[in-house]
Order: C-alpha cells, then sequence, then structure tokens
C-alpha cells in the first residue's frame, strides 16, 4: 500500500493543474492572485475586496469525536467530501488550516489529509509552504525583541519587567524553550528576566491573522495587544510602543489565503492554522468569507473534536463571519468510540462491539452539544480498514436510534467517489432550517462564561479557579475586559481536563490554572489542567523517517 507522500506525487506527477487553472474554476484570473511556482498560489487582498458583494454560499463545518492519540482523519474526510460535492455537480471550495512544523516533525502528522484525499502539493504545504508560519515567528519574536530593546534603552514607559507577558515562539515542538533566562551576559545584553517560548501557532498572532479582515483591521488588533503592566499596574500595549505598524507588515503577504488543489482539482484556500486545544483552532475569516464567496458550498474545519474547535469556532468565529453554519458534520470512527468505551489502544484492530457501544456515549455528548446551537447536524462515519461490517452496522444504527442522519465515508480509499452519498447527506441537511444561537452572552462574567462552557459543552459538574486566576480575572475586571468571549486551552483527548478521562465524564471539576486578556485577537484565554502552550518532541519523532533525495524528492511525510 503506498503512503500518502507517494499517493501525493505521483499525481503531482500526472495530473496536477497549474494553479491557473484553478482559480479559474472559482472566477479568478491570473491578475487576482499571486503565483508561487505552478502550484501555490495567494489570493490579493484588492481580490478578496472584490468578491465582497458576491452572495455567500452555503457553509458547512466538519468537526469530530475526541479521537485516539493519531487523529482521526477529519481532514482527510473533509478534502473527501469537497471532492465528493463536485462529483454530484455542486462547485465546492475548501477552507483549511496550514499544518504546523511541530506535530509534522513530531508525532500527530500534517494538516493535508491522506490517501485518496489530499491537498497537494502535500510536502510542500506540510514544510513551509507560502512562508506563512515564518512570518508569523519572525513579527513575534520582533515585538518581543522590540519590547527587551525599551527595557534596554531607559524603559520610557516604566514598565514592570516582571509583568511581560508577551513571549517567543518557535514552529518546532521544543520543550527545552519553554522556560528561559534571557538578559544574561552583562550591561549591554539588556535585562535579565524570566521568559518563555510558544509554539507559533499558539502566539496571539496567530490568532489575530486569522480574526483580521483586511491590514487596517490587522493594525489595529496589533495595537490593542497588551505586553504587560507598568509599576503602578496600568496596562501596557502595543499602541504604547508604536510599533504596529512595523509588525503588520512583517505579515503584509502572511495575510492573504493560499490557494492549493485537491488530489481531484477541487479549489483549496489553506490559510492560518492556530492550535484548538490552545487556541482557537480554525482557518482565517478570509479564507472562510472569500470562499463562500467564490462557491456554492464552503466546507471549513475546526480543530480536534467539538468540544473544542467546534465550541470555538461557533462563538468566537461565527460572529466575526457574515453567516453561521448551514450545517454541522461530526466525523467518528469506529476505533476512536472503542478507545472512549475502554479499549486498549494496541487493539483496536480487533473487533469489539461492547467497546464501540459503550464509547458511543462521547459521539452522542458531541451531537447534543451541536445540536444546542440550533444547526443541523449529521454523523459521517469515516471508514477505516480495520472495521468490521458489523462494527460499521452497529455504529450506523446508534446514530440511527438518535435521529441523526449518519452516513459511512470511503474517502481515504476512493477518494470523492467515496463520499458521495455523505455529500447527498450533507447538501440535504444545507436545506434544512438554521436558526444560529450563541452558547453564552458575552455580557455575562467571566466565570460565568466559563461555567456555561464547561457544563453544557464538556459535562463538568463544576469549575475551581486557582488562586492565580483569581487575581487574574480580577485584573480583566478591573480594567473592563470581562466583555469578551471565552478560549479555554483543554486536552483535545477528552472532555475534561484530563486526558485520562475518556467516553462521557460527567462527575469531574474542570480546573482553571491561569486566564489570560487576548486583546488583539479579541478573546480571553482560559488555561485548564495541565496543557502546553510548548510541545515536547516523542521518543521517536516522525522526524527520524523524512528524508530528500539527489532530486529533491522529499520522502517519509506520511
Amino acid at each position: 500500500m503506498k503512503s500518502d507522500i507517494e499517493i501525493a506525487q505521483n499525481i503531482e506527477n500526472n495530473s496536477m493543474k497549474n494553479i491557473q487553472e484553478i482559480a479559474k474554476k472559482i472566477g479568478l484570473d491570473e491578475k487576482d492572485i499571486e503565483r508561487f511556482g505552478d502550484f501555490k498560489a495567494k489570493i490579493k487582498l484588492s481580490t478578496i475586496k472584490k468578491t465582497k458583494s458576491n452572495s455567500n454560499g452555503k457553509l458547512i463545518l466538519v468537526t469530530s469525536i475526541n479521537s485516539t492519540p493519531a487523529g482521526e482523519g477529519k481532514s482527510t474526510l473533509l478534502i473527501g467530501l469537497a471532492d465528493a460535492l463536485r462529483k454530484i455537480n455542486k462547485n465546492s471550495v475548501i477552507a483549511l488550516r496550514e499544518p504546523s512544523l511541530g506535530p509534522v516533525m513530531g508525532m500527530k502528522g500534517g494538516a493535508t489529509g491522506g490517501g485518496q484525499s489530499q491537498v497537494i502539493p502535500m510536502e510542500d504545504i506540510n514544510l513551509h509552504f507560502t512562508g506563512d508560519m515564518h512570518a508569523l515567528t519572525a513579527a513575534n519574536n520582533t515585538l518581543a525583541a522590540l519590547i527587551d530593546n525599551h527595557l534596554q534603552q531607559g524603559n520610557d514607559l516604566n514598565i514592570d519587567p516582571r509583568t511581560i507577558t508577551w513571549r517567543r515562539t518557535l514552529d518546532i515542538n521544543d520543550r527545552a524553550l519553554r522556560n528561559i533566562v534571557i538578559g544574561l551576559g552583562g550591561r549591554t545584553s539588556s535585562i535579565p528576566r524570566e521568559d518563555h517560548f510558544d509554539i507559533t501557532v499558539a502566539s496571539e498572532l496567530m490568532a489575530i491573522l486569522c480574526l483580521a479582515t483586511d491590514i487596517n483591521d490587522l493594525k489595529t488588533r496589533i495595537s490593542q495587544i497588551l505586553i504587560g503592566f507598568d509599576y503602578s499596574q496600568n496596562p501596557i500595549f502595543v499602541k504604547d510602543l508604536d510599533v504596529q505598524g512595523a509588525i503588520a507588515t512583517l505579515l503584509k503577504d502572511a495575510i492573504k489565503p493560499n490557494l492549493v488543489q485537491t488530489l481531484e482539482g477541487t479549489p483549496a484556500i489553506v490559510h492560518g492554522g492556530p492550535f484548538a486545544n490552545i487556541a482557537h483552532g480554525c482557518n482565517s475569516i478570509l479564507a472562510t468569507s472569500t470562499a463562500m464567496k467564490l462557491s456554492e458550498y464552503t466546507v471549513t474545519e475546526a480543530g480536534f473534536g467539538a468540544d473544542l474547535g467546534a465550541e470555538k469556532f461557533l462563538d468566537i468565529v461565527t460572529p466575526n463571519l457574515e453567516k453561521s453554519p448551514d450545517t454541522i458534520v461530526i466525523v467518528a470512527t469506529v476505533r476512536a468510540l472503542k478507545y472512549n468505551g475502554g479499549q486498549d489502544l494496541k487493539e483496536l484492530s480487533n473487533e469489539n462491539l461492547g467497546a464501540l457501544k459503550k464509547g458511543f456515549v462521547n459521539l452522542q455528548k458531541h451531537i447534543e452539544n451541536m445540536q444546542r446551537y440550533n444547526i443541523p447536524a449529521v454523523v459521517a462515519i469515516n471508514k477505516f480498514n480495520t472495521d468490521s461490517k458489523d462494527e460499521l452496522q452497529t455504529l450506523k444504527k446508534l446514530c440511527e436510534e438518535k435521529n441523526v442522519a449518519v452516513e459511512i465515508s470511503e474517502a481515504h480509499e476512493l477518494g470523492g467517489k467515496g463520499a458521495i452519498d455523505l455529500a447527498k447527506l450533507v447538501v440535504e441537511s444545507c436545506e434544512k432550517p438554521s436558526n444560529y444561537e450563541k452558547l453564552y452572552d458575552n455580557n455575562s462574567s467571566v466565570v460565568n462564561k466559563i461555567t456555561t462552557i464547561a457544563t453544557k459543552i464538556y459535562g463538568a459538574k463544576d469549575i475551581s479557579i486557582s488562586s492565580k486566576a483569581k487575581k487574574e480575572i480580577e485584573i480583566i475586571e478591573k480594567n473592563h475586559w470581562e466583555s469578551l468571549p471565552i478560549c479555554i486551552a483543554k486536552t483535545q483527548y477528552s472532555l475534561s481536563d484530563d486526558p485520562k478521562l475518556l467516553g462521557k465524564p460527567s462527575d469531574f471539576t474542570l480546573s482553571i490554572t491561569s486566564v489570560s486578556p487576548k486583546l488583539g485577537s479579541g478573546f480571553i484565554v482560559v488555561q485548564t489542567g495541565k496543557i502546553l502552550t510548548m510541545p515536547g518532541l516523542p521518543k521517536k519523532p516522525a522526524a527520524l523517517n523524512i528524508d530528500i533525495d539527489n532530486s529533491g524528492t522529499v520522502k517519509g511525510i506520511f
């Protein structure tokens, strides 16, 4: 059986279409795009502005259950669904997140799908792509350098170095950089202080890039970034340093959405990549809104499970879009439900109807959660070749007993033709009434909003707030920042904040460890449990399998 990269490279060598041909499929010509070689391009901001008068097509949000550590093929199914929509004569476009080098070189993998349902050129997208991640890293660290330079050059703003909240970033998993000391080496080497590194996709700049609607909005949001406090406990913002223009300039190209294609030639707008377990987990507003203007059906993705990415898409992103999703597709797999039902990871290839039925409560909870938003929802069973016929039929029957429409997808093995029945079901679902309703009122208190998400979406009985987090909430309330939506940083493996609590935990308390206002991105990040914003590499990282030959052909990426 061929690997994902072998499948992708076979297509690339034979039938990958020039990016101008892909652009034509969505009504764009060569003047509307900036080419990065033959198969990648950026969509110009002037083009996006020109399309604003177009009507919006249907919006399909793809999310999932709580998965196994390896993931359940949510991106693969999304890509296959978009290809299938075109096979039934629907003009579809994908709006997808960019991969981070962290998981590419680490354990989980990239974000380009798999098997016969991939976006290409997959090795380029999974590595440096058009340079967006590097631009974000450079912009983030330029701001960090400017803050430390201000301290060195007299500290006119009277910044208390102990309160600086702006961290440095790197788009690689590097646990050694989580907690560091900088400024050593004497008077010419700045002020010694404790500092930290986050992975680039956890940076507030990534969130800002994904929520900004144009350059002016980008610059305004950057100016509002909180970087720390002075010795009188007054907040200090980027606008106080007057460097928002410089930081925005470094992102002048990164803000433009990227255009590529699937193996079957479906246009794919791939842009932005915040992680859903530590950020809001959705591709950019510009990518999604532009896709809706250029297609009948936009298929977009929210990261990880519906408790993370979908909740954040619906409560943080949707209010910034012109419309809410017309339907939600919840991706489920037999193997993940068996895992949630207690079956050992090493045994997931073995049939176990008991574990499947027990783990179904996880899917059931996600269905209930999505229905809270009054948007039609369907279940897509992503078929693995290890799934037995009895397991697939049992899962389908369990969904039907809950009055939820369900279809099996074979997009990994068959591409678009393996998801045609699912595509028909989704089109039917998009015609049903959708009366989007936000989960909570932004004007509610910080504690009430956290409690609402914890009890209604996660199923917690209560929340506990650390003394540190309580003080941080007091600062937020003192400065009147409390009327912002909540972005919870939480493990993706469980509905709770404990990755070992699988299925549908109920008798647990969500532990709040810290609360940080992200005023540029416009939400409050709430840390739970032991979630890390700088991951580490596993004992045998994926980097061990990656190589390149003398002809420049990349090998070993999935």
